[in-house]
């Protein structure tokens, strides 16, 4: 870990119900490190950059100029995959990117992304 930066925090999200975790006294549940990481990940991951005044300009990724545009399998990998980068790599904790994954799902919709990265708390692996 590196001392210039602070412990990193996030509370706890349930992303099935698509709303915060509370411990058994109704408190929120504080996540730190890579655990706290892995959330702040998956949030961003699926935010729309620029669709929310609440959140900065740099935080989220841009999907929205994939949306009918007729790209080769390779083009469109090469594409997510930078604008994935972009969205992570604005985390000072994120130190780098070692590996990216798509498989498209079976319904042709969707896809699972899997990206094994570094962090100032060591190697993770995460699936959205």
């Amino acid at each position: 870990m590196t001392d210039d930066l602070p412990l990193f925090r996030e509370y706890a999200w349930d992303f099935e119900q698509d709303k915060f975790r509370y411990d058994g006294n109704g408190n929120h549940i504080l996540l730190t490190g890579n655990d706290a990481l892995e959330v702040w990940i998956c949030k961003a991951l699926k935010t729309e950059r620029f669709d929310y005044l609440a959140y900065s300009w740099q935080y989220g990724i841009e999907l929205k100029p994939f949306i009918g545009k007729v790209m080769s399998v390779q083009e469109r990998y090469s594409e997510l995959k930078r604008s994935c980068t972009e969205c992570l790599m604005v985390n000072p904790y994120i130190k780098s990117i070692d590996s990216f994954t798509i498989e498209q799902q079976k319904n042709g919709e969707t896809a699972q992304l899997t990206i094994e990265l570094t962090t100032v708390y060591g190697e993770m692996s995460i699936s959205v």
